[in-house]
C-alpha cells in the first residue's frame, strides 16, 4: 500500500481535498504502548505508507456486526 495519488496520478495534492478516500480525514487520538507504536512504524515503512493509512485500511475492512 502506498500513499501515492492513485486516483489521479497527474494531480498534485492539495490541502482539504481527499486523495485516497472519498472524504477528508480528521484528527483522532490513540493511546498505544511504545512497543505497538514501534511495530506500526516498522510495518508502515515496510509497506511504504503511513500509520494513518494502516489504521484506515484496517478499519475500512472490518465487517460491521
Amino acid at each position: 500500500m502506498s500513499t501515492k495519488n492513485t486516483k489521479n496520478p497527474g494531480k498534485k495534492r492539495t490541502r482539504n481535498e481527499p486523495i485516497l478516500h472519498d472524504e477528508l480525514k480528521t484528527s483522532r487520538h490513540l493511546f498505544l504502548t511504545p512497543t505497538a507504536w514501534e511495530k506500526l512504524k516498522a510495518y508502515a515503512k515496510k509497506r511504504e505508507t503511513s500509520i494513518s493509512e494502516l489504521v484506515e485500511a484496517w478499519a475500512r475492512n472490518i465487517d460491521a456486526q
